[in-house]
C-alpha cells in the first residue's frame, strides 16, 4: 500500500478530496498542516455548537492507493488541474504492513464506572476487582462507556439498582444502558431507537452478554416504567419532556443526560411543568439531570 501526501490551502480541500475518491483512493483523510506548531489553532467548538471555522489554514490531504504507479497516476492527474494551483505535492511513499486490527484494539481498553463495575472490550480481560462487567466492542450505535454522558449513567445505574423494575431505555443506541439495568436487577427492560442499526446492535449486544432486553422503535415504549433512562442531547430531550414524564410511574425515577453544564437551566424550565430536575452528577462539563415521581 502507498500513501500519496499533499499539501492544500483551505479554500482547495474539498475540491482535491473529491478528486481523490474519484480516483479510486482506498481513504482520503484531512489533517491540520500546522498541528504541534505555533501556528495550530482549532476550529472546533462545544459540543452541538457551530464550528468557529470550516478547515484549517493549510490542510495535509493523505490518500492510501493499493500500487505506487496508481499513486503516482493520481498525482499527476491532479497535478495538471487548474483547481491544484496553490496545492503542494510532499511524498509518495510505501506504507509498513501492520496489524490494523490490533492497532485499533489497542485504542479501546476497559472502562472503569465503579471500582467494582466495568467495561471491557471482548479483547481484554476483566480486572480482578470487576464484579460487574459488561464486553462491548466500539460499533457503529453510540455508547461504549468512554463518553461521560455514558459513564454518568451507568454509575447512576451501578448507584441506585433497579432490582425488580421495569425499565426504558429511550434512545438506546448500543444498549448498554439496558444491559446494565438487566445486570443490576431489572425484571423487564424495553430499549428503543429511531435508528434500526442501533435496535440490531443492542439486541446482539444484549444477548452477548447473556442478558434479556427487547429492543425496537420507540413506538414500543408503552405503559409506566420504574425508571426511564434518556441518553441523547439536550434539544430532543425538551422536545420529549411531555412523553418522558409520562412514562414514569408514580415512586419512579427519571434520568436524564447528554446535557452542556451551560444547558442545565433550559431543561429545568423545559421540565418544570411536569417534574423537578436537579443535577445529581457532573463529569468534563456535561451534567447528569434525575427527577423521582
Amino acid at each position: 500500500m502507498f500513501e500519496l501526501v499533499l499539501q492544500c490551502p483551505e479554500d482547495k480541500v474539498e475540491s482535491v478530496s473529491d478528486a481523490l475518491e474519484a480516483l479510486e483512493a482506498l481513504s482520503v483523510s484531512v489533517e491540520d498542516a500546522d498541528a504541534q506548531s505555533d501556528a495550530e489553532r482549532p476550529i472546533f467548538g462545544e459540543p452541538g455548537l457551530p464550528a468557529p471555522k470550516e478547515g484549517w489554514r493549510r490542510s495535509r490531504i493523505v490518500a492510501l492507493f493499493a500500487s505506487e504507479a496508481e499513486a503516482r497516476e493520481a498525482a499527476a492527474l491532479l497535478q495538471a488541474q487548474d483547481f491544484f494551483d496553490g496545492c503542494e505535492l510532499l511524498r509518495i511513499s510505501a506504507v509498513p504492513d501492520q496489524d490494523w486490527v490490533r492497532l485499533t484494539q489497542s485504542q479501546f481498553t476497559p472502562v472503569e464506572i465503579t471500582p467494582e463495575f466495568w467495561i471491557v472490550p471482548t479483547w481484554h480481560t476483566p480486572p480482578p476487582q470487576a464484579r460487574q462487567v459488561i464486553r462491548l466492542d466500539p460499533g457503529l450505535a453510540f455508547g461504549t462507556g468512554t463518553h461521560p454522558t455514558t459513564r454518568m449513567c451507568l454509575r447512576w445505574i451501578a448507584q441506585h439498582p433497579p432490582q425488580g423494575q421495569r425499565v426504558l431505555d429511550y434512545g438506546c443506541g448500543s444498549g448498554i444502558l439496558a444491559i446494565a439495568a438487566a445486570l443490576f436487577g431489572a425484571a423487564q427492560i424495553d430499549a428503543v431507537d429511531i435508528d434500526p442499526a442501533a435496535v440490531e446492535s443492542a439486541g446482539a449486544n444484549a444477548q452477548a452478554n447473556g442478558v434479556s432486553i427487547h429492543p425496537g422503535l420507540p413506538a414500543q415504549a408503552a405503559g409506566q416504567y420504574h425508571l426511564v433512562l434518556a441518553n441523547i442531547l439536550a434539544t430532543p430531550l425538551k422536545l420529549l419532556a411531555p412523553l418522558l414524564c409520562s412514562l414514569v410511574r408514580p415512586g419512579g425515577s427519571l434520568v436524564l443526560a447528554g446535557i452542556l453544564e451551560r444547558q442545565a437551566g433550559e431543561l429545568t424550565q423545559a421540565y418544570a411543568p411536569h417534574a423537578r430536575l436537579r443535577v445529581s452528577d457532573t463529569a468534563e462539563g456535561w451534567v447528569l439531570m434525575t427527577a423521582d415521581f
